[in-house]
């Protein structure tokens, strides 16, 4: 029963949404039920996983090497955890928020189970070719919901993020060939002893993965795509664009660099992935400080965010590889908060220009509660996930020696607090009412709600850390 459970987590989804796309109408209650069954299987591989070795599933039936494998360990437990959780959470949020449009919420719900299922297969595949095949539903799940906002808002970001897309494809295609033509097989667990040594084309294929990888997950300066269609994109998109997947991309850095790619790798090429990091991290918060809109302040911010994961990649060892992990998780929870917050603010006021926050704080009191506790999350501070994430990779940079990484995570969450008090203070602040804004209805209490539940799990993170990061357990192959 156990190994049917990476398979059930694939097809489920993905017939949801089929049959929707078939049947040619909305059904929330289907993604409801959907999002809900999915949180109980992932809770039950990972319960499966931290009381045994890692859950397998063998597609077709064949032998090594041809076998197609879906593979179950801590960090794809977590990531399908961090999804799961979020899929319940979004699916909750987008009833209201998709009610009154009939063709974009069809969209919507056909949409998101396939995005659902594509990336529950990314955290499972177990080979370099069906990686990429993943990698590639996701992106053609995504770039179609950037588009729900409307054609005039968002086809030049979608355009943008399909080339960008496009070429990061290539990139690590043409990375995977190399790695074929060299060892005769793609299965991530049988690469290291059959990759041969001493040759060239390792370290080039490796490296045209990795740059593949960064161009895909908005990695600084591959960043361009992103503030456009995450700001323009609906909220409950947004959230899902911003948590899941680009940290897909991340996710798949951090599972090829422990594995099949450590022995082609250097320490030269690991400082400078750290460099790109905390070059994201001084320029994307610095960018977020100084946005007039609000989704473009929570954008950048998450060009910022995505920087400390690449952290861990100049230390190596396991302080760094926790922490890495731990702030993806910790980031998608409160970065998905922040998003329907402020998707709250754009429902109520119509627009998001930061000058016409002022005097939102009692109609959307509890939104605001909700970007102010995420942002406590997003800063580092206790007793949040972020504040456990930040702690462990500034464990790692003095376990390591290397101090210089602990001032970038410093002045990171120096400058995140700076975006994130710049919005409150202008919600707080007086309105004038001779130029005061028009605003709309309230958002309902499953919107405003929604958004503080994430909120209130990014601070729950710190204090349940302990088996969360039992469940990841050591970095693999690496040091303590």
């Amino acid at each position: 029963m156990t190994e049917a459970l990476p398979v059930l987590l694939v097809f489920v989804p993905f017939l949801a949404g089929l049959g929707q796309f078939v049947l040619g109408r909305a059904a929330p209650w289907c993604q409801q039920f959907v999002s809900g069954l999915n949180l109980i299987l992932v809770l039950l591989l990972s319960s499966a996983v931290v009381h045994g070795d890692p859950v397998i599933a063998d597609l077709g039936g064949w032998g090594e090497p041809l076998a197609i494998h879906l593979q179950a360990d801590g960090l794809a437990a977590l990531m399908l955890l961090l999804t799961a959780v979020l899929a319940v959470a979004v699916s909750l949020y987008a009833i209201p928020a998709f009610r009154d449009e009939p063709r974009p919420a069809w969209r919507f719900w056909t949409l998101w189970p396939l995005l659902l299922a594509s990336l529950n297969a990314l955290f499972l595949s177990r080979d370099l070719f069906n990686l990429y095949v993943t990698l590639e539903l996701v992106t053609l799940g995504a770039i179609p919901l950037v588009l729900l906002a409307g054609p005039n808002k968002t086809v030049d970001a979608a355009l943008r993020y399909l080339l960008f897309a496009l070429l990061g494809s290539l990139v690590y295609l043409a990375g995977v060939a190399l790695i074929y033509a060299q060892a005769g097989t793609l299965d991530l667990a049988l690469l290291p002893a059959a990759l041969p040594e001493g040759t060239l084309s390792g370290p080039l294929a490796a490296a045209l993965i990795i740059t593949g990888v960064l161009i895909k997950g908005a990695i600084l300066p591959f960043h361009i795509w992103l503030p456009a269609a995450h700001g323009n994109a609906p909220a409950a998109v947004s959230a899902i664009l911003s948590a899941l997947v680009v940290k897909a991309a991340i996710y798949l850095l951090l599972r090829l660099w422990t594995g099949p790619l450590e022995p082609l790798v250097s320490n030269g090429a690991g400082q400078l992935l750290g460099a790109l990091g905390a070059t994201a991290i001084l320029f994307g918060s610095w960018q977020a400080f100084r946005q007039s809109r609000l989704k473009l302040v929570v954008a950048y911010s998450t060009v910022a965010q995505l920087g400390y994961m690449l952290l861990f990649f100049p230390m190596a060892v396991t302080a760094a590889w926790q922490g890495a992990v731990y702030h993806g998780l910790a980031h998608g929870i409160a970065k998905a908060a922040l998003f329907l917050a402020a998707g709250n603010i754009l429902y109520y006021l119509g627009q998001d220009r930061l000058e016409a926050l002022r005097g939102i704080d009692r109609p959307l009191a509890v939104s605001l509660l909700a970007f102010g506790l995420a942002g406590v999350s997003i800063m580092g501070l206790p007793p949040s996930g972020g504040f456990t994430a930040k702690w462990l990779l500034l464990s790692a940079s003095l376990q390591t020696g290397q101090w210089w990484w602990t001032t970038v995570l410093i002045a990171g969450g120096l400058l995140a607090a700076g975006y994130i008090f710049r919005v409150l203070r202008l919600a707080f602040l007086q309105a004038d009412d001779a130029t005061a804004p028009h605003h709309g209805p309230v958002p309902g209490p499953l919107m405003a709600w929604t958004a503080t539940a994430l909120a209130l799990l990014a601070l729950a993170l710190g204090l349940i850390s302990a088996p969360l990061l039992d469940l990841l357990g050591e970095m693999p192959g690496g040091t303590s």
